[in-house]
């Protein structure tokens, strides 16, 4: 590490410790060429994902892309801030522990879809209709009578 002071490579760790979210590591450092003292952090090196789409491109992922589809979904639904919030977070964190450098645009859209179905049904068709492309009301019903089944068969265990 070079001294912020005298520019020399010559140091040692006087103090470390985690900060306070964890995150990173707080090291107090003693130059030994002009005795002074500085602070460094040592983070984890993280690599953006990048989303691949149905068109080929790729773009970084966006976790505000993310919360604004939930958002739009749960439009005047009875889903709080917070949770859309909780529910983006799991999202990310899913999709950061199962892929390294790229994860296919599907992937996305089906936790995205697995969570809205969980959370409020209304708004899991309403994600449902642009996220597959329903055509015509019969794939509205086809959606909705996969629902009710769950439903019966949920009430029925």
């Amino acid at each position: 590490m070079l001294c912020p002071y005298c520019r020399e490579n010559d140091d040692r760790v006087v103090n470390s410790r985690t900060s306070v979210n964890g995150a990173a590591v707080k090291r107090r450092r003693e130059c030994l060429v002009c005795r002074r003292r500085y602070t460094t952090y040592e983070r984890i090196e993280e690599t953006a994902l990048r989303v691949v789409k149905k068109d080929g491109s790729r773009e970084n992922f966006s976790r505000s892309k993310l919360l604004e589809g939930l958002n739009l979904a749960c439009h005047k639904r009875p889903v709080s801030a917070e949770l859309l919030e909780k529910t983006a977070d799991e999202i990310e964190q899913e999709l950061n522990k199962g892929y390294e450098h790229e994860v296919p645009s599907s992937a996305v859209g089906e936790l995205v879809m697995q969570r809205l179905r969980e959370l409020d049904q209304v708004a899991f068709i309403r994600f449902a209709s642009v996220y597959r492309e329903f055509k015509d009301v019969s794939d509205f019903l086809e959606e909705a009578d996969m629902i009710l089944e769950e439903g019966g068969r949920r009430n029925n265990k």
